[in-house]
């Protein structure tokens, strides 16, 4: 990993491989090494640029001036100025596909080709509006993500069998999160009010004009298969598939059936 100053603050991000670019956002709560099984197939063919989020990973904390989704896109365009890539298609999970849309209208000459995994770029439904926004008030009051919120968020981000098939995978986010530095706190609250604050994109995606693939784990409970459908009405010629026995974090779920449709998507981008 290395990083760079964009706003101010520093954003981490791993740069390897050669050829086509690939720029990758994951997950809120997670880092870039959600996606080290796509990077080690990827990077054979591919340059693959995976940053940190702000205030996750090893990236420094939110810049004052990054309101909002499209500003997370302007530091990701930021990034690759700064790398002088021209052009490149963007993977993006979760919060990285919404960012990842919002970058698709600030620069759409520069986007090659767009994958929207485990995402939902319309806005959050009311009731986990609600539910998630008292989630991060109870974080902010308490300085920590407490027991009984652990209980609630992490089996958001898996298949409900994964403590048989990945027991590593929910023992170590949880951990993760029970041992949160209260130094990151304050950014993990703001970002998940950008992400479940965010505005509505769905009327952008039918004017996409480029080739796009959905993805999403048939048990995502955080950004469910419905969602996705919902987004695949509006893009004209996308391609949607349901990942099996995986939930929200696919890409370690079941890595193997992610790399081979992202591999033959890139393909025939790129062929």
């Amino acid at each position: 990993m290395t990083s760079i100053t964009i706003r101010g603050n520093e954003l981490s991000y791993l740069d390897k491989g050669q050829g086509p670019v690939l720029l990758f956002g994951h997950s809120y709560l997670w880092d870039a090494a959600m996606w080290a099984p796509q990077i080690e197939a990827l990077s054979q063919h591919y340059r693959c640029i995976v940053p940190d989020l702000w205030g996750h990973g090893a990236s420094g904390a939110i810049p004052a001036e990054t309101r909002n989704l499209k500003g997370i896109a302007e530091d990701m365009l930021a990034l690759m100025d700064a790398l002088e890539v021209e052009r490149f298609s963007i993977v993006g999970l979760s919060v990285g596909g919404m960012w990842a849309t919002e970058l698709a209208q600030l620069a759409p000459s520069r986007i090659q080709s767009l994958v929207l995994m485990d995402t939902f770029v319309g806005l959050e439904p009311e009731v986990t509006h609600k539910k998630y926004f008292a989630m991060l008030a109870a974080i902010e009051e308490t300085r920590q993500v407490s027991a009984p919120l652990l209980d609630q968020i992490v089996p958001l981000f898996f298949a409900t069998d994964v403590a048989e098939r990945h027991p590593e995978l929910a023992q170590g986010f949880r951990d993760s999160l029970a041992n949160l530095p209260e130094s990151r706190i304050d950014d993990i609250v703001r970002m998940g009010r950008i992400i479940f604050g965010r505005r509505d994109q769905v009327d952008y995606l039918a004017k996409l004009a480029l080739p796009v693939l959905i993805m999403v784990g048939q048990e995502d409970r955080a950004r469910t298969v419905l969602e996705s459908y919902l987004m695949l009405d509006e893009i004209i010629g996308a391609q949607m598939v349901e990942i099996p026995k995986a939930g929200h974090i696919s890409t370690l779920e079941n890595p193997e059936f992610v790399n081979r449709h992202l591999s033959a998507f890139f393909e025939r981008v790129y062929g």
